[in-house]
């Protein structure tokens, strides 16, 4: 385990920004401002359709979550609810920028490797 605790801690995040109370039924326009937001923050991430992956130092994902809540506060979204999950690790070093590219990357690795176990093995 690194004993040598970095000032701002490297963290993988997944966030899904809601906006309510905005009278639509699509909120597409303010998670595009909030996409628009993350581009400009310089961090790595990855939307989705329920919610967008994003790394980089501990305080500018914290910055970057709370400047899409500015965004689509001042875009007119009344209200804005965020789950947030946030995974940091201190016992090897994370890559910057392939944290969850890491973390799927493994997945794909041991399902890969069950399948080609499968094709040699006739329980499967």
């Amino acid at each position: 385990m690194t004993t040598n605790m970095p000032n701002d801690l490297y963290a993988v995040a997944g966030f899904c920004l809601i906006p309510i109370g905005t009278g639509e039924s699509s909120v597409a326009e303010y998670i595009a401002e909030c996409h628009r937001v993350l581009e400009k923050s310089g961090l790595t991430f990855k939307m989705h359709g329920y919610g967008t992956n994003l790394e980089g130092p501990w305080s500018e994902v914290s910055k970057a979550i709370h400047d899409c809540h500015a965004a689509v506060h001042a875009k007119g979204g009344p209200r804005v609810a965020t789950d947030i999950r946030i995974g940091t690790r201190v016992d090897r070093d994370t890559p910057v920028g392939e944290g969850n590219d890491k973390k799927v990357r493994r997945v794909e690795e041991i399902l890969a490797r069950d399948r080609a176990t499968c094709i040699l093995s006739p329980r499967c």
